[in-house]
């Protein structure tokens, strides 16, 4: 696997594309006056509390009061409200939590009344950003994460993370952070720290208490709400919780950015800050490296795979839906089943990079093709599990249902993705808006790769003068192209009456070909 992340500044907003293997797989973008990013702490004031909900509603600074339940207290609230007061009032300087005297631990079955009142100081964080008319979801049981470890303020407990599965790793890393770790701090052990020495984890350790140290001398005089500490910029998170030796390179467009960016990756890993490159052209960036048209053709309501396969996705308030339909293909497989199944495994792999890259969350269905071998359908199943284990959200994925159903639930803690892929019409303005010519183009692509495979001795496509030149201007023209890829050459005839995104194949006797 080869990662590349591309990292585009504009004069209000930063986009983050995560390319695998060249497929663009993540596309996040970060507002500058996105003040609700999670991982965000803030100190603020509980507004009221909602007995019937056993919740309270938190004054953030957000237009709608952050919610939080009792279930997302923690534990040891009443030790946090406790050291917020004092240190807010000057009372307590040592930021430590070494000589802190802990109060006792809240009944998990409890009341919110017993541990909160209106009015009172409280320290929450950002988990899940404001979405649609919904205000931005809070907990007091903080956490800042590092590289390797996960800092848990008020706590004790050490955690290793599932993902590593040895249980001699597991023994090791404990043992490790068990000796190291202050007093009143809990750690949750990172996938990525598998491996690593006592000294690198050592040293995430530190740069963590240090941010706990200066977010905790903004409390005193601080005003409510305010922002005490701030997650890292989404380049940075992704470069934190993702980095490892599979990313060959880093382009930033922005200079300042990049500096940063160096500077952080030198921190980290010192022996891979050379992957991070300035990129100056006049060529924009996502147009010189192929993203602009990923997104243009990844984005929309039907989303096209390979050998043909398609995908419909569809929104609704409860859910989202995804159709998987076979398309027109070449069938290299003897039977339906062995067809249904090649079908369902390229569609299962779009799935997943669709999710990511939409950072669709909630419920999602997705309608499989029927699959009547029961080891077939588990082998789908295995397959989108791999597909999705390197997904950073919190998911569940159900087996295959009797109708051929794969129930999966994704964390939502952002606003969706959702680019407009839709362009205007510039035949007919009665129609409105249509496809962009660039998928028409990647459909144009795919069905010429099918009519390749079969033996026709001459094709000639009727299409737009608009994409007739589109294929066939510049050198090497896309035309030819797919004539050194498969040795076959194609007449492209342009039609003026034709529809601007209408095309047509035909045999060497002039028949349609469908």
């Amino acid at each position: 696997m080869n990662y590349e992340l591309f990292i585009r500044s504009g004069s209000q907003e930063v986009d983050f594309a995560l390319l695998k293997d060249g497929k663009l797989i993540e596309l996040h973008k970060e507002e500058e006056d996105n003040n609700f990013t999670v991982g965000d702490i803030f100190l603020a004031k509980i507004r009221k509390t909602v007995p019937g909900l056993n919740a309270a509603f938190v004054n953030v600074g957000y237009e709608k009061d952050g919610f939080l339940h009792y279930h997302d207290l923690g534990p040891k609230i009443l030790s946090q409200l406790k050291f917020v007061k004092a240190v807010s009032s000057g009372k307590l300087k040592d930021y430590s939590l070494k000589e802190f005297p802990f109060e006792k631990e809240i009944d998990k079955h409890g009341n919110l009344n017993d541990a909160l009142k209106s009015n009172q100081s409280i320290l929450v964080q950002i988990v899940k950003e404001p979405i649609s008319t919904k205000g931005p979801r809070i907990s007091s049981e903080l956490s800042i994460a590092g590289r390797y470890i996960v800092l848990v303020p008020f706590s004790d407990r050490v955690s290793v993370s599932q993902k590593i599965e040895t249980n001699e790793e597991k023994d090791r890393l404990k043992r490790l952070i068990t000796s190291i770790k202050p007093k009143g701090f809990g750690v949750i052990i990172r996938t990525v720290a598998e491996g690593k020495k006592v000294a690198e984890l050592d040293k995430d350790l530190q740069n963590l208490m240090e941010r706990w140290t200066a977010m905790c001398k903004k409390l005193q005089g601080a005003h409510h709400p305010s922002k005490v500490l701030s997650e890292l910029n989404r380049g940075a998170s992704i470069i934190r919780d993702m980095f490892n030796d599979s990313f060959s390179a880093i382009h930033i467009d922005d200079e300042t950015l990049y500096l940063q960016i160096k500077d952080y990756v030198q921190e980290i890993a010192p022996k891979k800050d050379n992957i991070v490159k300035f990129y100056d052209s006049n060529v924009p960036m996502f147009e010189k490296f192929g993203i602009d048209r990923q997104i243009k053709t990844s984005f929309g309501k039907t989303v096209s795979g390979s050998k043909g396969a398609y995908l419909v996705i569809e929104h609704t308030e409860a859910m989202h839906v995804i159709d998987v339909n076979s398309g027109n293909r070449s069938n290299k497989q003897k039977t339906q089943e062995g067809t249904a199944l090649e079908v369902n495994l390229i569609a299962a792999t779009e799935v997943a990079r669709q999710l990511r890259l939409r950072d669709m969350g909630g419920i999602i269905v997705v309608d499989f093709i029927d699959l009547a071998n029961a080891n077939h359908r588990k082998q789908l199943y295995n397959h989108l599990r791999d597909e999705m284990k390197d997904d950073r959200a919190k998911h569940k994925i159900l087996p295959p249902s009797k109708f051929g159903l794969i129930q999966i639930t994704r964390q939502r803690v952002r606003p969706e993705m959702n680019i407009k892929t839709r362009e205007e019409n510039p035949s007919n303005v009665i129609d409105g808006e249509i496809e962009a010519p660039i998928i028409v183009v990647n459909r144009i692509n795919e069905e010429v790769k099918r009519l390749f495979k079969k033996d026709y001795k001459k094709i000639t496509l009727n299409t737009h003068p608009f994409i007739a030149a589109f294929l066939t201007k510049g050198f090497p023209s896309v035309r030819t192209k797919w004539f050194l890829e498969h040795k076959k050459w194609i007449k492209i005839q342009p039609r003026d009456a034709y529809t601007y995104l209408e095309y047509h194949f035909h045999d060497k006797d002039g028949e349609l070909i469908k």
